[in-house]
């Protein structure tokens, strides 16, 4: 018998032995700050290029009934949430498949901005949700400049390209601009909720919008999750057959090497410590 012949012969039992293999429900991990610049020192960051791969790998999957997105994320830049969410909505559409997002110990801000991403919400009953609003910080170091006798020369063509430069003091104006922003960025974050949850939504806008965070089971009576679960016993439920496949995005090599922004440079020491620092407040700000 030829070879040929032979994978012939074989075809009508790889062909049963796929047809018996069972669903999958495909997982995504959003773990970590939202962030296009992540830290060397953070373990997990969450942006459009970080997920690209684990994407398009889950909804790639040929066996899919459905994706699932493992939220756990204190929030970050609104551009990245918003593109992340876009894509997962791109990408849903495009295979016809349900969305299923999932609140783990905490999907606030941009955080809860990729769960609306969902076509149903789930959350376990003390997970923290919501937190619909706009924050950004920094910090102040002209009087460390000033204590060590260093002067910082900035030169423009604009007056204002200088806002809120961290080695300037502040001024009322910036501020001014600066929650002027804030505002228009609420609104489209108010926008997406209303978009993405309808008619669900059951507080008012005074309570849903002010930037509060709630209890998981809170959240249900408001209307921001359809219910509690987790990702296991939701696809029990409605996937009885199915399995749960975890989709990994593609590591750079040098992370996969354990060199990822490693430096001996004092200036960088200093940023990434910053940098650290601003992570951490992310989360502890849920008392995380």
């Amino acid at each position: 018998m030829s070879v040929t012949d032979k994978i012939t012969a074989r075809l009508p039992k790889i062909v049963a032995e796929r047809g018996d293999r069972p669903p999958v429900v495909a997982a995504v991990r959003l773990h970590g700050v939202i962030t296009p610049t992540p830290a060397p020192v953070a373990r997990n960051t969450i942006s459009l290029q970080a997920l690209e791969s684990a994407l398009t790998r889950a909804f790639d999957h040929d066996r899919l009934v459905a994706v699932a997105l493992l939220i756990n994320s204190p929030g970050g830049a609104p551009t990245q949430s918003a593109l992340v969410a876009e894509r997962v909505r791109e990408l849903a559409e495009r295979k016809k498949v349900p969305v299923l997002a999932f609140c783990e110990d905490l999907a606030a801000s941009g955080g809860y901005w990729l769960a609306c991403a969902g076509d149903e919400i789930y959350a376990h009953g003390t997970s923290m949700v919501g937190s619909i609003g706009v924050v950004s910080s920094g910090f102040g170091l002209n009087g460390l400049l000033e204590r060590w006798g260093v002067e910082r020369r900035v030169h423009t063509a604009g007056q204002n390209k200088v806002r809120l430069d961290p080695f300037q003091p502040e001024k009322p104006e910036d501020v001014e601009w600066l929650r002027g922003l804030h505002t228009q960025l609420h609104e489209q974050f108010v926008a997406w909720v209303r978009q993405r949850r309808g008619e669900k939504l059951a507080g008012t806008d005074e309570e849903l919008f002010s930037g509060e965070v709630w209890t998981g089971a809170r959240a249900v009576e408001l209307g921001l999750v359809d219910g509690l679960g987790t990702v296991r016993s939701v696809v029990a439920d409605r996937f009885p057959d199915a399995v749960i496949s975890v989709a990994e995005p593609r590591r750079p090599l040098l992370a996969r090497l354990g060199m990822a922004g490693a430096t001996t440079r004092s200036g960088d020491l200093l940023l990434t410590n910053l940098a650290a620092l601003e992570h951490r407040a992310h989360w502890s700000r849920f008392g995380l």
